[in-house]
């Protein structure tokens, strides 16, 4: 999905109808699939705001990967792992690119293969390959202990890297004896226009975004780098740890996010379905609902929905019954009011313009009660007078 794809569904907002994103902003870093995710988010009523925090180094290019390519075939390893499929079908073409790849097949024939799971064993597969053995977990700790438990003492083991170094991995390997070859067969480098990453990071610190997506490592790593260039780190963590949803595909794309104490949801397969499957359980399971003027009354990122009906509202309204909804029932002063508008003047005519619309907005002006001489509150039911007094 490209940036002006991503501005442009963001404010086109959901499909006709809603689903149960409808109301909420996720924000995608993903370098590739973005397409994918974005489309699966988008029918599912999420307005999306893409930026890839990264950049994919074409395998062709890479004379690290041509380097390793030939060490391979100079030199058969006893095993190789492959670890993605997209890495491992992007390495055998850019050994056929180099002349090298029937080498490089026939020297995999010789070896013990091992496939991370299911779609890198159908990669390997489709090369005319078969593997010797793969994990139905796609864990690559499972990978580690099987090596581990049969023993690696001596033996040369060629790693299959996808998109930057796995330490833990590699260090094990090495600690046990084994002389590790590494095969990079493509890397991420920082977005050659920052100019997206950063629109999206300012989106993260304002709480203009709901939930941001990883399905990368290196994504997090990035975005995280990115926001400490800028000076921004401490103010996207306080978002992520509050009011932004970091959801990840899996553990391993989380660890960059949870090394900065980020606490992170991933769903138990780790796909993209599940992965939006689970917002789709999470967001709207974070929105405040609440029984206001006979009405249910619930509070998403960029809209409510009123009895189900869902109703976009601009950003001044939801600035301001944000502001309501904190003490739902209670006065709100104008002047309380106005400093909760982003970039407020002094003018409390501002807020009665803002309130005014927010009413429309809404479609049931009773739904906030205007409080003579005093300001506004939310008409909270009063059998529910009680349950919110102490807030």
């Amino acid at each position: 999905m490209s940036e002006d794809e991503g501005q442009r569904t963001a404010e086109q907002g959901p499909p006709s109808g809603h689903g149960p994103l409808a109301g909420f902003t996720v924000g995608v870093t993903a370098a590739r699939r973005a397409d994918e995710l974005g489309a699966l988010l988008w029918r599912r009523g999420a307005s999306v705001v893409h930026a890839p925090a990264l950049r994919i180094v074409p395998l062709a290019d890479d004379g690290e990967l041509l380097a390793a390519t030939k060490e391979i075939i100079d030199q058969t390893p006893d095993v190789v792992i492959a670890t993605t499929a997209i890495g491992f079908r992007g390495w055998v073409e850019a050994a056929d690119g180099w002349g090298l790849g029937e080498a490089l097949l026939g020297r995999l024939r010789e070896v013990e293969l091992l496939a991370r799971g299911p779609k890198v064993k159908g990669a390997v597969r489709a090369a005319g390959l078969t593997e010797e053995w793969s994990p139905s977990s796609e864990s690559l700790a499972e990978v580690l202990d099987r090596l581990l438990e049969r023993g690696v003492e001596g033996r040369r083991v060629a790693v299959q890297l996808h998109g930057e170094p796995l330490p833990g991995f590699v260090e094990a390997l090495r600690a046990g004896g084994a002389e590790v070859v590494p095969v990079p067969v493509y890397r991420w480098l920082p977005p050659e226009d920052p100019g997206p990453l950063d629109r999206l990071l300012d989106a993260a610190v304002s709480r203009g975004l709901d939930a941001l997506t990883f399905t990368s490592a290196p994504a997090a790593a990035s975005l995280l780098s990115r926001a400490e260039e800028r000076g921004l780190l401490a103010e996207l963590l306080a978002a992520l740890g509050r009011d932004v949803l970091a959801a990840c595909v899996g553990p391993v794309t989380a660890v960059p996010l949870q090394a900065h104490g980020v606490d992170t949801v991933q769903p138990e397969r780790f796909r993209l379905g599940p992965l939006v499957q689970l917002l789709c359980q999470e967001l709207p399971g974070r929105a405040r609902a609440l029984p206001v003027a006979g009405h249910r009354l619930e509070i998403r990122g960029h809209a409510v929905l009123v009895d189900g009906d869902l109703r976009p509202v601009p950003p001044a309204g939801m600035a301001l019954l944000r502001a309501m909804a904190r003490r739902p029932g209670w006065v709100v002063s104008r002047a309380e009011l106005l400093r909760s508008l982003p970039g407020a003047g002094r003018d409390e005519h501002a807020v009665e313009t803002a309130m005014a619309r927010l009413r429309t907005a809404l479609g049931a002006p009773k739904l906030v009660q205007t409080v003579v001489k005093r300001g506004y509150r939310l008409a909270l039911d009063p059998a529910s007078d009680a349950k919110y007094a102490d807030r």
